[in-house]
């Protein structure tokens, strides 16, 4: 006899809603809200601080020109200069192994680097580097940006002729997956 539990019915699931055909178009949010290449950080920093999300498409006019998200600001703040490498080996080791050591971090180190960067340009720090899909896009290809193992991407811009035409989240193919399990239209 064979018995099915909980994952079985989780994939099951996820199984019958990508042979349902569903697209990016159905699953992504029209309603993007974008920030400008020209954005000063500061600025980007307090908007993302007043959101539940954690980043923004970079777009001029409605063409997507990059992305700006938490870990990109996050890197303003641990600067490598401040990083001290020392490698470390004794022998027989033929190898050393090198460690690095952040020799400040405290509140004042991050004030001053809020103050110095908060004033430039969002495209200073956005990646340029952004991974899309259009709108005829299938679930299995949305699936397929959001589990890439070298990446993590939480949210894949659609485009279409260039333009942003939505989003397409994490939470967005969840609650697809949600609704397809529990029936539930809305």
């Amino acid at each position: 006899m064979r018995r099915f539990g909980p994952s079985h019915n989780y994939y099951y699931g996820l199984r019958r809603l990508v042979t349902m055909g569903l697209t990016a178009r159905e699953l992504m949010t029209t309603d993007v809200e974008t920030v400008a290449p020209d954005d000063e950080i500061g600025e980007v920093l307090t908007k993302l601080s007043r959101r539940d999300f954690t980043g923004f498409p970079v777009v001029e006019g409605s063409e997507l020109v990059g992305i700006v998200t938490e870990h990109d600001l996050v890197d303003i703040f641990q600067p490598s200069d401040r990083t001290l490498y020392v490698p470390f080996g004794f022998p027989p080791f033929l190898e050393s192994l090198t460690y690095a050591l952040d020799l400040s971090w405290d509140e004042l180190d991050v004030e001053l680097d809020l103050a110095k960067n908060a004033g430039k340009p969002i495209r200073e720090v956005m990646t340029t580097d952004v991974r899309t899909v259009t709108p005829e896009a299938t679930l299995d290809d949305v699936l397929g940006v959001l589990a890439d193992e070298e990446e993590d991407v939480n949210r894949i811009p659609v485009v279409e002729d260039g333009h942003l035409v939505g989003i397409v989240t994490r939470q967005d193919v969840l609650r697809a997956v949600h609704r397809e399990r529990t029936g539930d239209a809305a």
